[in-house]
């Protein structure tokens, strides 16, 4: 919330029903993955095994994808919110984290979230990741429109130069946003 403090102000906000679109997936994802224990006995249940080092992997996990999203945060600077929006003097963020992926906020949570499915080893986390990447893949949709308006065949270029959650191996080649 701080961070917030120190943004540009906004030119441009989406809808309040383009926010609820994906504001109503992405608490109960987090709610799955957190909760002690929920009413539903089934999504309990253990789908990996409870061993060391499952447990260690899933912390590493969890602790880089964190660490990526906030590199990410702190690269975008003044130009974030937690909205979309668009900023006065927006800027096309290419570097640091942003030269490999173009929601590198949203990679990096959705990675540490599937590390503490993981840690967790239970059906519930898999389902958490469904609404949680359901959430930000609608969000990033927005952005994405948002983005083109904005920057025109300056975005088309860095689409198709990067992945929108996961890089891409080959630069180039055709618009495929669903990386």
């Amino acid at each position: 919330m701080l961070w917030a403090i120190r943004t540009k102000p906004t030119e441009r906000r989406e809808s309040k029903l383009s926010r609820l679109s994906y504001a109503l997936l992405v608490p109960p994802g987090f709610y799955l993955l957190f909760a002690r224990r929920v009413p539903i006995h089934w999504l309990n249940a253990q789908v990996l095994p409870d061993v060391a080092w499952v447990r260690e992997a899933a912390v590493a996990l969890t602790a880089a994808g964190l660490l990526f999203a906030i590199w990410a945060r702190l690269y975008l600077g003044t130009n974030w919110s937690g909205t979309v929006t668009v900023k006065v003097g927006h800027e096309l963020v290419r570097s640091g984290p942003y030269r490999w992926v173009r929601h590198p906020i949203y990679s990096g949570l959705l990675m540490a979230s599937l590390g503490t499915a993981a840690e967790r080893g239970e059906v519930r986390g898999l389902i958490a990741i469904a609404f949680i990447y359901a959430g930000f893949w609608m969000k990033l949709r927005t952005e994405e429109r948002f983005m083109a308006d904005v920057f025109g065949s300056k975005y088309a270029e860095y689409k198709r130069d990067t992945g929108a959650l996961i890089p891409r191996v080959i630069r180039g080649g055709r618009d495929n946003t669903h990386s």
